[in-house]
């Protein structure tokens, strides 16, 4: 199956400007691993979804952005359930 995922926007607060290049990275990075396991039910009989809140998650403090745009996947990922 192929999946064509589209993020138009992804609205981070309280993280520095300089991060958000890194956290996109990791973010794409861990769906593509998510996506290579398996794609969620929602998605299986095709279609679009037009808006996704993927919710929250937890930092720690002197969390990497790497690990943060992690979470940020996961959390997207899981809201696709």
């Amino acid at each position: 199956m192929n999946v064509e995922l589209h993020i138009e926007e992804l609205v981070l607060h309280g993280f520095e400007r300089g991060d958000r290049h890194h956290i996109s990275e990791a973010v794409q990075q861990e769906l593509t691993r998510l996506f290579a396991q398996g794609v969620p039910p929602s998605l299986a009989q095709g279609g679009e979804i037009g808006r996704l809140d993927g919710g929250g998650f937890e930092m720690t403090a002197g969390m990497q952005s790497g690990a943060i745009g992690a979470q940020i996947a996961r959390s997207i990922y899981g809201g696709l359930d």
